[in-house]
């Protein structure tokens, strides 16, 4: 029996070991990376991307990372084809889901393998927010069908999404009560409760859900002739992000003449900052184990918040100030994946934890010194899952303009750098994208020009 169970732990043991995903520090890789993007260094960042992923076979995350910083450096094409890696990935996991999603859930709800070592097929605001970015690489490129495409996508995989996550809350429970398992968040004492019950993250509908997103869909139908599509877009975002006259008003709006020739219809959209990163925090925890009580330290994953750029709500187009709405933020949507999510990683924690204790207590009543070595390995081995998309930009805000053709030119805060950019507009509709980074500001698209006006050295300027 004690054989047995030896043999057991060693294999789960070296199979855990074998997967890089171990010893792995995703977090500190890509603080790395974002150091070097926000400094400007695009190509120093792509380089230390590289270095770290040098396997044949490349994980969703390589793909999402590697789209960022190439959209960062002005290589939308480039852009656009990891991403569509990325999707690809994605799509074989809405397959799976819709194919068999009994079976989906029981290898998710596996309580044998720790959470670091599964295959990452990125949270569901991620999924949405690809979908998303690559509607606005092909707006920068004034593709506006091709958008469309991107949009309907988006919608089509949040429906996959919220009927996953309703079947996966009641497989849970039940979970949850077969186990035995009643501890909730409140009991991890020591673990930053408040970030996740903070008032912009349970106000969230769901964590996956946009209402920059749907704004933008909106936008594109309205732009394509299309204000029975548009309307829903814009009433959808105005649910989620209630009291938003922006949101308000592009309804009462589509009702009106679209822009005449002599104006054209902007849309000017800043995205800001990183996307937090995730750490880990151990947490003494308390389990009943064959009627004994067992104090055991656990590991859980935490928000850490990005503080690499300066807030700002608003800039400044040819010398009149314009206010900045925000319609996303990464951090709620990400804090809000991890409130869902902690019931279900509290339970597959406490399990795996109590069946180790277990078979530790085994082994070291007949072979202490193989006891001592599994004891080794699980305290270096557990810790939690810390990978996560991090060069996505963590606020997005927007501003809709009326303006002639021509160039414009927009200013933002001088915390910022000071930069100014160059606009050319030349159609009806139009999207100008800004990145803003530290002091870095990169412009997406052949219609806006970054030029620095202070400290050139720290600015980035992108065709």
């Amino acid at each position: 029996m004690v054989t047995r169970a030896l043999t057991v732990v060693v294999i789960l043991a070296a199979l855990q070991l074998t997967g890089c995903a171990v010893f792995r520090s995703y977090d500190s890789e890509l603080q790395e990376t974002n150091q070097q993007l926000t400094a400007g260094n695009v190509d120093a960042a792509l380089k230390l991307l590289e270095s770290n992923n040098k396997g044949e076979s490349k994980d969703l995350l390589y793909y999402f990372e590697k789209g960022e910083l190439l959209r960062s450096k002005g290589d939308l094409q480039g852009s656009q084809q990891a991403w569509r890696a990325a999707d690809g990935v994605v799509l074989g996991w809405e397959e799976s889901v819709k194919l068999d999603t009994e079976k989906y859930l029981s290898q998710f709800g596996s309580f044998l393998v720790n959470d670091k070592v599964r295959r990452y097929e990125g949270y569901d605001y991620e999924k949405v927010m690809l979908t998303t970015q690559m509607a606005l690489n092909l707006l920068a490129m004034n593709d506006f069908d091709g958008a469309r495409t991107e949009i309907k996508k988006t919608h089509e995989r949040e429906a996959v999404i919220a009927e996953l996550r309703d079947r996966q809350y009641l497989k849970r429970e039940e979970q949850a009560e077969q186990q035995g398992v009643k501890t909730e968040l409140k009991d991890l004492h020591g673990y930053p409760v408040a970030s996740l019950d903070a008032p912009e993250v349970v106000s969230l509908k769901n964590s996956y859900q946009s209402a920059f997103s749907h704004y933008l869909a909106g936008f594109v139908y309205e732009a394509l002739g299309e204000k029975g599509l548009a309307a829903p877009g814009y009433r959808k975002a105005a649910e989620l992000r209630p009291n938003t006259p922006l949101l308000e008003q592009a309804l009462l709006d589509l009702d009106k003449n679209g822009a005449s020739s002599a104006e054209s219809d902007v849309l000017i959209v800043v995205q800001s900052g990183l996307a937090p990163a995730r750490g880990s925090i151990n947490i003494p925890l308390p389990l009943v184990i064959k009627d004994n009580l067992v104090i055991t330290p656990l590991s859980f994953p935490v928000v850490k918040e990005d503080t690499s750029t300066t807030y700002f709500s608003q800039i400044t187009l040819n010398d009149q100030a314009v206010p900045l709405t925000a319609l996303n933020s990464t951090s709620a949507m990400s804090r809000r994946a991890l409130r869902d999510d902690m019931p279900g990683i509290i339970l597959r924690t406490s399990v795996r934890a109590a069946s180790r204790v277990v078979a530790q207590k085994e082994l070291n009543e007949t072979n202490p010194l193989a006891g001592l070595i599994v004891g080794i390995l699980s305290a270096v081995t557990e810790s939690a899952d810390t990978r996560t998309w991090r060069t996505l930009p963590n606020e997005t805000q927007v501003a809709r303009v009326r303006l002639a053709p021509g160039e414009h030119r927009l200013n933002l805060p001088a915390g910022l750098g000071a930069s100014q950019v160059m606009v050319k507009i030349d159609r009806p509709y139009q999207v100008v994208s800004l990145r803003v980074l530290g002091r870095q500001v990169f412009a997406s698209g052949p219609a806006a020009h970054v030029v620095p006006l202070a400290q050139p050295q720290a600015l980035a300027s992108l065709k």
